[in-house]
């Protein structure tokens, strides 16, 4: 099983930045798909990106984020990364790091098999 551990998470004023981790281990990563969720206070859980461990390809779908927020991976560390921009008061929330081992870039949760206990952001204004 892989276990997702994420930090970074905090207090920011609007327009700052935050740079989320998701540390992972357990077994190697080649052919996942990396992805981040964020779920509002008092709303369901929604895709913000996802990349492909190996080649690096992102995936941007999100609206709201997308231009501000970009994901990346360090292969050595085993980590990804969720860098925040310009950051508004409605991205407050629990920002959650996922696995899939289905090898596809997806938005649908069902197809993240590992997730973290996520992180929380709260950006005031």
């Amino acid at each position: 099983q892989v276990q997702l551990v994420e930090s970074g998470g905090g207090l920011a004023q609007a327009g700052g930045s935050l740079n989320l981790s998701c540390a992972a281990s357990g077994r190697t990563f080649s052919g996942y798909v990396m992805g981040w969720f964020r779920q509002a206070p008092g709303k369901d859980r929604k895709f913000v990106t996802a990349i492909t461990w190996n080649g690096g390809t992102t995936y941007y779908i999100d609206a709201a984020t997308k231009g501000r927020f970009i994901i990346s991976r360090d292969n050595v560390k085993n980590t990804v990364y969720l860098q925040m921009n310009s950051l508004k008061p409605e991205d407050t929330g629990v920002y959650y790091c996922a696995a899939s081992a289905g090898g596809v870039l997806t938005y649908a949760d069902e197809q993240y098999e590992s997730w973290g206990q996520g992180t929380q952001v709260t950006v005031s204004s």
